[in-house]
């Protein structure tokens, strides 16, 4: 049992990264759709590159969209619209016309050749089929159906009568009138008609939908063995058509009961087989952040989290997937680690997405060409303008790539469709939100971006302005080496300013007894003289613990507190050991020697060097250029041969090129000239 426990500890690293595994593929492999691959690849307007193909099952063709979106239009342009008579409102135009004849008797005894008053005559005749109070937009000719309580009568449009034509009308029918009658009678007749029919938009429109319901969705049948295309032959029109229809039933046929588990068996290998490479990559290139759990939670947690947001949107309208804002995760990924290991996890990642996006070829084009200008243009994202323009790029991109893919599959830009444009600016909006989610993740997982590093860098901060009072000549000494280190970041590609930020909180720990190192001494009375050796060393190697200690309690990231543990490495305090050895003779070295580790970056080793050199640099008299060359070599060689460099990830020739940096930079501190013959 104890040996069963003492294994399961020793690998418990190994058995967190299995479980991260399968737990990634498991979440992949839920949000996949169930639906088989089709085999073949196709895109319309393009050569058909496959043997010929003939139908293996008769199915029958599904019309287009765009075909099934014209007979719609067809149906709602043909359709005849209904009208609703209401029949007592010619009784009651005829009572309130009486009325008012009541009211004038010279009107009365005007009748017409049937003894009948002119005014009921017209009125009778206005209402033959109806008075419209709206005017609507059918053509004249447009037939349509007057609804009189069970009966329809089929009448063309411009039999009904507009109520804003009414003066008009009733004056065109008295002029044709022989016997004319009084001049009040168009008055009286304006003021007694009103309109009785309306349109029944609640039956017209039930009678659309429901002719638009029963609309055919196929338009032929394939039947089994007949060739479905040749090859060679151009992928469009028609066969385009037939081949969607083949593919959608090959899908909705391939995932069944049957052969659940055997589609299940091969999504799984292919999920395990892209995650696999990606931790092949991290286990070969990116050790330190392999070893680091928290890390790789994070990366495949923005992968899954991609994919299902990818996923909903997809279920969601298929049409929409450009809306998702993929770029955010290299745009991310480079924000806390590199631009090599951001592109590789995007490209993996838009890889899952091709099983379930539509148009999949075109999809990881897109995206693919996206992340790379993502990666290529994104730079210094502490600086917000920066994210905007980046933005912008994107955005064209897209805009570019979607425009090129519809002119090959089209042939012309008639039919584009517009909204598409409007996706991808949404897409590049939505990609913005990549600041606020990039804080987020700083405090969820405990990393460091660049602009972290920004706020830290401000030596006006809380913790810097601590030290420039507390430990002025510490202070001094750590914006030079912060000078030093940065400059020889940027000459060999390193992350200069995490360097920077790493060299200006390197010494913190020397506020807590700052008189006992030399920067800090005002007065030639050295605090060591009375303390032992071994005192006095110990003093100089906790103000790396304690500067451990004062960076956690201020919250400091961890990235920066491997600057300050690493910063002396494995080294010796020199100066008190031999002193100490001069007094007593033999000396453990492990009491004079710093806790460690050596540096594991290339950034925590160059500020190793950029410390060591700037500090022993205000021992030297009289100094010369060739002396500070020579003092430069000496103290990095120093160090190499000590094996201080072995476990960071930085050649000799970078060696050779940050020591070229700092005998530059302490030559234009020390203001020394180029030393000519006498």
């Amino acid at each position: 049992m104890k040996n069963y426990f003492t294994s399961f500890t020793k690998n418990q690293s190994f058995i967190y990264k299995v479980l991260l595994f399968v737990l990634s593929t498991g979440l992949i492999m839920y949000l996949l759709p169930k639906g088989g691959q089709f085999k073949y690849n196709f895109q319309k307007g393009k050569p058909w590159q496959y043997e010929n193909l003939y139908a293996p099952f008769s199915f029958t063709i599904k019309k287009s969209d765009a075909s099934i979106e014209e007979e719609k239009k067809m149906i709602i342009e043909d359709n005849t619209p209904y009208f609703e008579v209401d029949i007592s409102k010619k009784a009651t135009s005829k009572s309130l016309f009486l009325s008012y004849l009541k009211k004038n008797d010279s009107i009365i005894g005007s009748v017409n050749a049937n003894n009948s008053l002119i005014g009921v005559s017209i009125i009778d005749e206005l209402y033959t089929y109806g008075i419209t109070n709206e005017k609507y937009s059918f053509p004249p000719e447009k037939i349509i159906y007057l609804k009189k309580g069970n009966e329809l009568q089929e009448i063309a449009y411009n039999q009904l009568i507009y109520f804003g034509d009414l003066n008009n009308i009733i004056s065109t029918m008295i002029d044709g009138i022989n016997e004319k009658p009084s001049p009040f009678l168009q008055e009286l007749l304006l003021n007694a008609v009103i309109s009785n029919v309306s349109l029944d938009s609640k039956l017209t429109e039930s009678i659309v939908l429901s002719r638009i319901e029963k609309i055919n969705p196929n338009r032929g049948v394939i039947d089994k063995g007949s060739r479905i295309i040749a090859k060679g032959e151009v992928v469009e029109g028609n066969k385009f058509q037939i081949l969607n229809s083949y593919k959608a039933v090959f899908q909705s046929q391939v995932w069944s009961k049957s052969n659940y588990n055997w589609l299940l068996l091969g999504y799984s290998l292919l999920i395990s087989l892209v995650f696999l490479m990606l931790f092949l990559f991290m286990k070969n290139y990116r050790k330190e952040i392999f070893k680091d759990n928290n890390k790789m939670t994070f990366i495949l947690f923005n992968v899954v989290l991609m994919i299902f947001v990818t996923s909903l949107v997809v279920k969601y309208d298929a049409k929409l997937v450009y809306i998702t804002p993929l770029c955010i995760l290299p745009l991310i990924l480079k924000a806390f680690f590199d631009a090599r290991l951001g592109l590789f996890v995007h490209v993996l990642t838009i890889l899952l997405l091709g099983f379930t996006v539509p148009s999949s070829f075109e999809f990881l084009f897109l995206q693919t060409i996206a992340g790379m200008v993502t990666i290529l243009t994104v730079s210094e994202l502490y600086k917000r303008a920066n994210l905007f323009i980046s933005v912008g790029q994107i955005t064209f991109v897209y805009i570019l790539g979607y425009f090129a893919f519809f002119i090959i599959q089209e042939g012309n830009v008639e039919l584009i469709q517009w909204d598409y444009f409007m996706y991808f600016i949404l897409c590049g909006l939505l990609t913005l939100f990549s600041f606020p989610l990039i804080y987020i993740y700083e405090k969820m997982f405990g990393l460091v971006s660049d602009v972290s590093l920004l706020e830290l860098s401000d030596t006006n901060s809380k913790l810097l302005k601590e030290l420039s009072n507390k430990a002025p000549g510490t202070f001094h000494h750590s914006l030079n080496v912060a000078n030093l280190a940065e400059a020889a970041a940027n000459e060999i590609g390193a992350n200069a300013m995490l360097t920077r930020v790493g060299a200006l909180y390197h010494d913190i720990g020397k506020m807590v007894q700052p008189t006992y190192f030399t920067e800090n001494q005002i007065s030639s009375v050295n605090s060591h003289d009375d303390l032992d050796p071994k005192e006095s060393a110990e003093i100089i190697i906790d103000h790396v613990i304690n500067g451990i200690e004062i960076a956690k309690k201020n919250n400091i990231p961890d990235r920066i507190i491997d600057f300050i543990r690493t910063h002396h490495g494995t080294s010796l305090v020199y100066y008190f050991y031999n002193k100490e050895s001069e007094k007593i003779g033999e000396v453990n070295k492990a009491d004079f020697s710093y806790p460690g580790p050596t540096p594991f970056s290339r950034e925590t080793a160059i500020l190793m060097m950029a410390d060591s050199v700037e500090a022993a640099s205000k021992s030297l008299k009289e100094p010369t250029s060739s002396k500070l060359d020579s003092f430069v070599e000496n103290i990095v060689d120093n160090q190499l041969n000590q094996g201080q460099f072995l476990n960071a990830n930085i050649t000799l020739k970078e060696i050779q090129k940050i020591k070229k940096v700092l005998k530059k930079k302490l030559n234009n501190m020390y203001h020394l000239r180029v030393e000519y013959p006498q």
